[in-house]
């Protein structure tokens, strides 16, 4: 799939960003050149000492921003596929400072379509978020903003070979700035903040983001919010799995914060369908979507009034399986 090809990441030096870079060059050790776009000196140094370019001579570092849209034309030079990865994320942060989020998540994406309309880009997959489903917060609403930036954008491609879609997931284990590493290191004090008892989260490790983000740039037909299927968890028993013996005490719901996340809205449910292990949320003139679906897929409609919804999920992930997942993907020396 990525054989012999061009592919940028925006944010490449992100937790996403890293982790999709390494199974990229482990999958496809032949790929023509991998491009790492993001705005940090320091971190694309560390990176390259990760991937020295005498051992992986296809890796490329380039500086810039996505609200620069010169620079990001000229990083997209000869590109096939593009992984928009870059974002402003921490919702608190956006509430207080809402433009520079605009910035970068709405007029950064906007720049994006425009500069992979002007450069011969085949495919691109951006990166989204449950928070963007009938959002509460200010990031959500860039982030919603922003998909529908993408997903529009497949309207005014022409003749170009050009497809734009989207993958919307949940809270990514042990990412930076997540739930689990603040409890992991609140621990050591023997208190971890509880925002509200009720509230729940999806959950995806990175090793499954990224597995999704390739799957969406084989599969995707352009037009498509795919959307895994993904379990669940309480932050109660979040909170039993890192740290049984601490204290909880309820500090209350952050700015913009919600009880339960949310994927599939009811008033998108008219649009989605069920493709396996995902759904795929579609634009309401969707028939030629759905039609290029149904030849690789077993196409099925959702339920009117679908709700896909972290709190009313089938799947939850249990204290010890919680436990298990945090060994496994954010620290292999965690233990109760």
């Amino acid at each position: 799939m990525l054989s012999e090809k061009s592919i940028l990441i925006t944010g490449g030096t992100g937790s996403f960003g890293k982790h999709f870079i390494r199974r990229a060059l482990e999958l496809y050790p032949d790929i023509k050149r991998l491009v790492v776009y993001s705005r940090d000196e320091l971190k694309q140094f560390d990176l390259a000492q990760e991937f020295p370019s005498d051992k992986y001579r296809g890796i490329r570092f380039f500086l810039g921003d996505i609200r620069d849209e010169s620079r990001l034309k000229r990083a997209l030079e000869g590109i096939d596929i593009v992984v928009h990865a870059a974002a402003l994320k921490q919702v608190p942060a956006a509430e207080y400072n809402p433009f520079e989020f605009i910035k970068t998540n709405v007029i950064g994406a906007q720049n994006l379509v425009e500069a992979c309309l002007d450069t011969g880009v085949k495919t691109v997959v951006a990166l989204s978020t449950d928070k963007a489903a009938a959002p509460l917060n200010l990031y959500g609403a860039t982030k919603l903003c922003s998909d529908k930036l993408f997903i529009a954008a497949n309207n005014i491609v022409g003749r170009r070979p050009l497809r734009f879609s989207v993958v919307r997931y949940g809270n990514v284990m042990g990412s930076r700035g997540s739930v689990i590493p603040f409890f992991l290191e609140k621990r050591k004090t023997g208190s971890l903040p509880i925002t509200d008892e009720r509230m729940t989260r999806f959950s995806i490790t990175l090793e499954h983001a990224v597995d999704m983000v390739l799957w969406t740039i084989e599969n995707a037909t352009g037009g498509e919010i795919i959307v895994p299927k993904i379990p669940s968890y309480r932050i109660t028993d979040l909170a039993e799995a890192i740290g049984p013996e601490c204290e909880r005490p309820v500090i209350g719901i952050r700015a913009g914060e919600k009880i339960h996340e949310e994927m599939i809205v009811p008033a998108d449910s008219f649009n989605t369908v069920d493709i396996g292990d995902y759904y795929a949320i579609l634009p309401q003139d969707n028939e030629r979507i759905i039609a290029r679906l149904k030849e690789r897929f077993n196409v099925q409609p959702v339920e009117e009034g679908f709700h896909y919804n972290s709190g009313t999920n089938d799947d939850f992930l249990t204290v010890e399986q919680l436990r298990t997942l945090i060994r496994d993907n954010v620290d292999e020396n965690f233990a109760v």
